[in-house]
C-alpha cells in the first residue's frame, strides 16, 4: 500500500478501530510514546521523525503513534473529537504492548493528551515531556491565538487546500525555511484523509484545575512566539504540578522538537535518564 509517511506497524481496538505506531529502539528499554499535536496533516511521524530515532539510539524503546482521526490510525466520521476518544486510543496501545512504567511526551494537543492519560491512569506513568500543551486554557482563549485563527480560515483565502496547509504551518515556527515542501505535501496527503472532525473544533478540557494531581516529575518546553497556545500555560503547570520544570525558548514558535532539535534530544535524555 502507498502511503504518504512511511507504514509502521498497527493495533487493532475492540470497537473495531485501528491504531497505526511506528516502534524503535531496544525491547528491553524504557517505553516513551510520542502523542502529536492537531490539524491539517498532522502525524506522528511528521511531528517526531527528527526526535525519536536519536531516543531509540540513546536505549529508549519509542513508540510514535498517530493519535485516532490522524495520520494512518482510524478516522471515524463522528460529529466532535474528544479527550475521551483520543486517550482510548493510547490506552488500547498500551495494553496490547503491555508497556509498564511509561514515559509521555506530547506537544500540543498531544501534550494535552499526556496531561489526561497521567490523571485517568497515574500508576501507568513514570515521567511526562510536554510541549507547549493544550488543555491549560479556555476555548475562548485558545481562538484568540493567530495559529488557531488561521487553522479555521485559511481555507477561506486561500488559493488551494495545499497552500491554506503552508499558511497555518507558516505559523508554527520562526524560521520559515523549515517548512520544507516535503512537509507540506506530506501533511496535505494525510490531510485529504481527514473527516471533518479533525478539522474542527476538538473537545479537549481545561486541566489547570487538576495539576495538583500530578505527581510525576515532568519537563516541559515552550516557545516564546508560539501563536497556537499561549506561553502563559508554562507557569500555570509550574504552579500546580509540585514536579515541574520548564525551558523557555526564544525566537521559538510552537514546534520546539523541531526548531531547537538538537538542544530538545539532548535536554529529553538528560532528563529521562537522570530525573
Amino acid at each position: 500500500m502507498t502511503t504518504p509517511i512511511p507504514e509502521g506497524k498497527y493495533i487493532d481496538m475492540a470497537n473495531g478501530y485501528r491504531v497505526h505506531y511506528h516502534e524503535a529502539g531496544p525491547a528491553d528499554g524504557q517505553a516513551v510514546i510520542f502523542l502529536h499535536g492537531s490539524g491539517s496533516g498532522a502525524s506522528g511521524y511528521s511531528n517526531f521523525k527528527g526526535n525519536y530515532p536519536v531516543f531509540a539510539e540513546a536505549g529508549f524503546r519509542c513508540f510514535v503513534p498517530d493519535i485516532l482521526g490522524y495520520g494512518l490510525s482510524s478516522k471515524p466520521d463522528l460529529e466532535m473529537y474528544d479527550t475521551d476518544f483520543f486517550t482510548s486510543g493510547i490506552k488500547a496501545l498500551v495494553d496490547s504492548l503491555g508497556l509498564k512504567n511509561i514515559i509521555l511526551l506530547g506537544n500540543s494537543l498531544g501534550g494535552a493528551l499526556c496531561l489526561d492519560y497521567a490523571l485517568k491512569y497515574p500508576d501507568e506513568v513514570a515521567k511526562l515531556i510536554l510541549m507547549a500543551p493544550g488543555g491549560l486554557a479556555t476555548l475562548d482563549e485558545y481562538k484568540q491565538m493567530p495559529g488557531i485563527q488561521a487553522l479555521f480560515t485559511a481555507h477561506q483565502t486561500a488559493s488551494s487546500p495545499k497552500e491554506a496547509l503552508r499558511t497555518v504551518m507558516n505559523l508554527q515556527v520562526v524560521d520559515k525555511s523549515l517548512i520544507t515542501e516535503d512537509i507540506i505535501t506530506e501533511r496535505a496527503a494525510i490531510a485529504a484523509t481527514q473527516t471533518t472532525a479533525a478539522r474542527s473544533a476538538l473537545k479537549v478540557p481545561n486541566y489547570t484545575d487538576q495539576l495538583g494531581k500530578i505527581t510525576q516529575p515532568i519537563l516541559g518546553f515552550w516557545g516564546m512566539q508560539d501563536c497556537f497556545t499561549p506561553p502563559s500555560g508554562a507557569q500555570k503547570v509550574l504552579d500546580g504540578c509540585p514536579n515541574a520544570r520548564f525551558i523557555l525558548l526564544n525566537r521559538c514558535g510552537h514546534w520546539v522538537q523541531v526548531e531547537h532539535r538538537g538542544m530538545f534530544n539532548r535536554a529529553c535524555i538528560d532528563f529521562m535518564q537522570n530525573g
